[in-house]
């Protein structure tokens, strides 16, 4: 089955639409697209992904109470995952605007002109926007994120398994970065000021 032609899993969020192929904002420059869907442009590491990997994984429903995410959702590999390998695109709208609000968006490109391409799965996305950090869960994360491109040549942000295997019913679990982690901190302040 092509990555194309996958369906909504089932009880997918009614608020979150399910798209399996980036969707490119107009903020995005043309040359910039170009680069982006063709690569013809020499930079970021060439890694052939030319088969769909979201039967590795499943999104379910966080129920233990220790977990940081509990009431949310995660995603979890449905069978073993060898090390080092690709496990899912991260899918959304590709944009080149400030979205410092939405926690589901991650840089994927910043061009010579400064243009910064983001990819953010907050209203559209696929199963990946459900990877959650791994602070509060585990020691260390078992997956990463690595820019690559598809067989296509499409620059993709993907999700990889680390150094070792994720055994069958393990979260997938990623780095958010201290980036991440301080601006959160300091619209929590900012928050907390007004209160």
């Amino acid at each position: 089955m092509s990555s194309s032609s996958r369906r909504q899993p089932p009880s997918w969020p009614s608020h979150i639409q399910y798209i399996n192929t980036p969707r490119y904002h107009p903020s995005v420059p043309g040359p910039v697209r170009s680069f982006l869907i063709s690569g013809t442009n020499p930079a970021p590491q060439k890694t052939p992904i030319s088969f769909p990997s979201t039967s590795l994984v499943r999104v379910r429903y966080i129920t233990e109470p220790s977990h940081p995410a509990r009431g949310q959702n995660g995603l979890f590999a449905v069978r073993k995952i060898l090390p080092k390998s690709h496990i899912i695109d991260y899918i959304g709208e590709v944009h080149c605007q400030d979205r410092a609000g939405s926690d589901y968006d991650l840089s994927l490109f910043r061009s010579q002109d400064g243009d910064n391409v983001g990819v953010d799965a907050s209203v559209m996305g696929n199963e990946a926007r459900f990877v959650n950090d791994y602070r509060g869960v585990r020691s260390k994360p078992n997956a990463v994120f690595v820019e690559s491109r598809t067989s296509q040549g499409e620059l993709r942000m993907s999700i990889w398994s680390s150094k070792d295997l994720i055994p069958k019913g393990d979260e997938i679990l990623v780095s958010y970065g201290k980036n991440w982690w301080r601006s959160r901190i300091t619209q929590t302040n900012a928050l907390s000021n007004f209160a």
